[in-house]
């Protein structure tokens, strides 16, 4: 524990950031937050009713300088200017979550991975939820962490955990980590370095020990190749769709197969809202997770039939002239929008497109060929895509309207065509955030149906 004499500077007011100064504020520190940018109404607010003094649009040195620990929201890159010289003066860096586990000792399930961590994050909350359990959720969804451990309510947390985030994070003790999967993303936060980028993943199961749990994706290559240089005291508990004799889980689109402390537990997905070989691994992950806890295969059926995915992920946004619509905004990185794509059997209209982020496109040639009619280009630079697809799909047209985007999808497509949005790229080129972009794709297409 820190002395509460001493001065905390939390830098970022966003969610994370907000509820780190709320929480440091219960507990007895001098408060200070400072945000580049504008800070959210809500947000202003809080900090406000709280008495904390705060900042915006500017970060004034002299006062964070000053700080004996800085509170850093993730989003907030190592190498800006205020981090290099806080570093400079040797003063501590944590993350939100870093500073919340200080003050609970409540059981954590932290989640990341490239892909499939929102969904496995939100079912495996559903699954205790369902089961009884007192518990929250928080991290890179639902309610910030730190805030809800002011009042310390819950038995359980469920927490979705970013690169960003582990890498702010030292000596947090997750009682379950699980990865689902890692692919290259994120490369310009780690020196376009994969190594680094792997290397805060399995951050996630640093100092845990024989009562912790590791859950990971064994298929994932880059999990597979890294796992004989790490050394953890936890239960490793690997999943896989390829059936093998381990303590663990595997499994297909009708059954999962779970191998935990002798026992065999059969656990029935084919009336599961998810669908898709990506949530085959997303159910397993959460599945062990739950199973490790106590919950019972039967609560984990029922779970899994009256789930409600995140929004912007394979979301249905309706259908127009025989043409449905799928919203999958979230899916900024190629190995997301391959799962995507490769979730639909029908002549699809595919939009992609946006601020690339190192992406290597060859390893969607086999799923684009197969199913791809056209590519709807929404972005403002569009080469490399266009460099990428022009010999395999026939039909490639560029926009930087969401609502023109739409009317080519409707001149293309017939009735029984997919289009889906499923961008392999972040969104900040001609949005505010994947969400927005979201968003206004399904806000036009309801424009656009109800106009007829």
């Amino acid at each position: 524990m820190q002395d509460k004499n001493n001065k905390i500077v939390v830098l970022g007011a966003g969610e994370s950031g907000t509820g780190a100064a709320l929480l440091a504020k219960a507990k007895g520190y001098d408060v200070f937050v400072s945000d580049s940018g504008k800070i959210g109404e809500k947000y202003k607010q809080k900090l406000q009713d709280a008495f904390i003094d705060f900042e915006e649009n500017k970060h004034t040195e002299s006062i964070i300088l000053t700080a004996n620990e800085i509170v850093k929201s993730p989003g907030i890159p190592d190498k800006s200017e205020i981090i290099l010289k806080a570093k400079k003066q040797k003063i501590n860096i944590i993350g939100e979550i870093e500073f919340a586990g200080r003050f609970t000792y409540a059981k954590k399930i932290c989640i990341t991975g490239t892909n499939g961590k929102t969904t496995t994050t939100l079912l495996t909350y559903h699954i205790l939820k369902k089961a009884g359990y007192n518990v929250g959720l928080g991290g890179n969804v639902g309610n910030s962490f730190a805030e809800m451990v002011i009042h310390n309510k819950h038995d359980w947390y469920v927490l979705e955990i970013s690169s960003f985030m582990l890498d702010n994070m030292y000596d947090f003790k997750a009682d379950i980590g699980v990865i689902t999967n890692i692919t290259p993303d994120h490369l310009d936060r780690y020196d376009y370095k994969i190594d680094k980028y792997v290397q805060s993943k399995f951050r996630i199961i640093q100092n845990m020990d024989e009562e912790c749990y590791f859950i990971y994706g064994i298929d994932s290559d880059l999990i597979e190749q890294n796992l004989i240089d790490i050394d953890t005291q936890a239960i490793e508990l690997p999943f896989s769709v390829y059936p093998d004799e381990f303590d663990g889980a595997c499994g297909d689109e009708d059954f999962i197969s779970i191998q935990y402390k002798g026992q065999e537990y059969i656990i029935d997905i084919k009336k599961s809202i998810l669908k898709g070989r990506h949530n085959v691994y997303n159910t397993m992950a959460a599945a062990l997770a739950a199973i490790t806890c106590g919950v019972s295969p039967s609560i984990i059926e029922q779970s899994l039939q009256d789930f409600s995915n995140a929004e912007h992920r394979m979301q249905d946004c309706g259908t127009i002239r025989g043409i449905k619509f799928v919203n999958d905004s979230k899916a900024t990185n190629v190995d997301s929008a391959f799962y995507a794509l490769e979730a639909f059997k029908q002549p699809m209209i595919w939009i992609a497109g946006g601020i690339d982020k190192g992406n290597d496109y060859t390893q969607l040639y086999p799923v684009v060929k197969d199913r791809v009619k056209a590519l709807i280009c929404l972005g403002k630079d569009n080469d490399k895509l266009i460099s990428a697809f022009h010999k395999l799909i026939p039909t490639i047209k560029e926009t930087q309207n969401i609502e023109e985007c739409i009317n080519m999808c409707l001149e293309i497509g017939k009735e029984g065509d997919i289009v889906l949005l499923s961008p392999c790229c972040a969104s900040f080129d001609l949005f505010a955030n994947y969400e927005d972009r979201g968003k206004q794709f399904m806000e036009s297409v309801a424009k656009y149906d109800n106009s007829r």
